[in-house]
């Protein structure tokens, strides 16, 4: 597993930054991220993939404990597309 500690030491050390600075870009852009799925919006990054909101629809389940029928509510889920080049690049 990688953290954005991790992510950040990397970045710092790449690019002639302190470890606060990396740190700083490495949770802005998640922030970004954040921010334009908070608004519906698709985050796209060349190379790497896209990040896209999708909503659900409110749906009929089962109670896993006793086996009524309930409505499960409609909600958003964050999905990520990897880019042709990260799936190349994976599969190498």
């Amino acid at each position: 597993m990688t953290t954005t500690n991790e992510i950040a030491d990397k970045i710092a050390a790449d690019n002639s930054l302190t470890k606060v600075q990396a740190k700083g870009i490495v949770e802005a852009d998640f922030q970004a991220i954040a921010d334009a799925a908070g608004s519906d919006a698709e985050t796209s990054i060349p190379g790497f993939g896209k990040f896209k909101v999708k909503a659900s629809p409110e749906r009929e389940g089962r109670n896993p404990s006793n086996g009524e029928k309930m409505t499960v509510a409609a909600s958003k889920k964050l999905t990520f597309a990897p880019a042709k080049a990260l799936k190349d690049a994976l599969n190498k």
